[in-house]
């Protein structure tokens, strides 16, 4: 039987749920990296397993909530984990914005106060709580009040909430620290999650790969950030095409322009970790080339690249990781990134002193995709060699937008025949070419052109302009 592990800096492994689980939790949240604390292997890294596993769960949620100050909600993670057959519980702790975090028992005092050192924990000294109260980060949304004095409402958040099978009581906003400390004034974090505020997360898309011609710009907010969410995430869904090249005997290949696991992954961290305090929002940009997708703040003090790419999180706004997890839009502290570069090159990833920035290619796969339509010699006329009648309608939609009329007259038909017909619902559904007047289909003006997928494309592949239907 393989071991699990051994002990260090940041890891911590416990037989069995105990008196000290308090105790570990403040002394990741008070390190300079977090940590990971397992229950259910000893200290020799042998996986015993847990009983009873969620009740345990439950439990140790409920203790770290109530038995630890400032509030942690949003800094730790509690779930299952299998390791060769048998079950055991992991609790993934992030290092604290508040420090010093203590045993709500003892206060902020050496007996309350704690910090990891070593495979160990070991008591705070007085003057190393002053230190850490002193360097407090008081900047955080819980700290901040609404910056309103009209009355917030909350039917958006209440729904959703709802809608996950959560009770909603008289205490739901206080639950959420969505309050002031010690007020009842509500807060910034309120602020954002309310039915109507002034923030947007805005969404722009360009013709070409620069900022020049701006095509499209979107701001989709001024409500609850949960619904202005799924309505951006909507949005990269459209935008995130599927190209199909028509390989014959109704198969076809498919490929997205770009991981669509990743982009959404993207989008809830810049979400979640923007800071909001500079009244900057996220920004989306749609490229012909690529998805940026850009939060304001850069790296959170304390944070390294290094770390951020290994996936160790640091949440900037812990009242809104721990909404969005209970949206179960986010699975763990952390798994966010690691997503992102299982998919991609860390060299997507853009970070300035003040920006953090994905900028995700379109996939070169889905770029070399086309549809190719069979269709017999006698019914193409003019066709010859390897060169199939989608790609002739390619080249002469190259030069200007033309009609099936048109475009059967060039193509030397006598006719708009059913394989032409064909071809071009393909390259619709494709998106390489895209109708002149999309609101009237059948429109005896209709005319067809190429999408900038298309000409990329058509580009892509060389001086053929398009690939065969071949392998890739």
């Amino acid at each position: 039987m393989s071991k699990f592990g051994q002990e260090n800096s940041t890891t911590e492994f416990k037989r069995q749920l105990s008196d000290a689980l308090e105790k570990e939790v403040v002394a990741f949240l008070n390190s300079a990296k977090g940590g990971d604390l397992y229950i259910g292997v000893d200290d020799d890294g042998e996986v015993l397993g847990v009983s009873d596993v969620d009740a345990q769960m439950l439990a140790i949620s409920d203790r770290i909530r109530n038995n630890i100050l400032p509030s942690c909600l949003g800094l730790y993670d509690v779930y299952a984990q299998e390791h060769e057959g048998k079950t055991l519980i992991h609790v993934l702790v992030t290092r604290g914005t508040e420090k010093p975090y203590y045993l709500r028992r003892y206060g902020q005092s050496p007996a309350g106060c704690f910090t990891r050192v070593g495979s160990g924990v070991q008591p705070m000294t007085t003057g190393m709580i002053d230190q850490l109260y002193a360097g407090r980060v008081r900047n955080s949304l819980r700290n901040i009040p609404a910056p309103t004095t009209l009355k917030l409402t909350f039917q958006q958040l209440k729904i959703y909430y709802q809608e996950k099978g959560f009770e909603i009581n008289d205490t739901f906003l206080h639950n959420l620290d969505l309050y002031v400390p010690d007020s009842e004034r509500l807060n910034y974090a309120a602020y954002l999650l309310a039915d109507t505020n002034s923030i947007s997360i805005k969404v722009a898309k360009y013709a070409g790969t620069d900022k020049c011609d701006l095509i499209e710009n979107q701001e989709y907010g001024y409500c609850s950030l949960l619904k202005a969410t799924h309505r951006v995430l909507d949005k990269l869904e459209i935008e995130n095409r599927t190209l199909t090249r028509i390989t014959g005997a109704a198969e076809r290949e498919q490929r997205r322009l770009f991981n669509a696991r990743a982009l959404r992954e993207a989008l809830i961290n810049a979400i979640i970790h923007n800071d909001y305090t500079a009244e900057v929002p996220p920004l989306v940009e749609i490229y012909a080339d690529r998805i940026s997708i850009t939060s304001y703040g850069g790296l959170l003090s304390g944070l390294s690249l290094e770390e951020c790419l290994s996936g160790r999180s640091m949440p900037r706004n812990r009242e809104l990781m721990r909404v969005f997890r209970d949206m179960e839009l986010v699975e763990h502290l952390g798994s966010g990134m690691r997503r992102i570069l299982s998919a991609y090159d860390s060299n997507i990833v853009h970070i300035s002193e003040h920006f953090f920035e994905l900028r995700f290619p379109m996939a070169s796969e889905a770029l070399a995709l086309i549809p190719e339509v069979a269709e017999s010699g006698a019914e193409s006329g003019a066709e010859s060699g390897a060169e199939s009648l989608s790609k002739k309608i390619l080249h002469l939609l190259r030069d200007a937008a033309l009609s099936k009329s048109e475009l059967s007259s060039q193509l030397g038909l006598k006719s708009v025949t059913g394989a032409l017909n064909r071809a071009v619902n393909a390259l619709l559904e494709a998106h390489w070419i895209e109708r002149t007047l999309p609101d009237k289909p059948q429109s005896r003006l209709q005319k067809y052109r190429l999408t900038h997928a298309g000409s990329l494309g058509m580009d892509a592949s060389g001086k053929q302009d398009v690939v065969d239907g071949g392998d890739f």
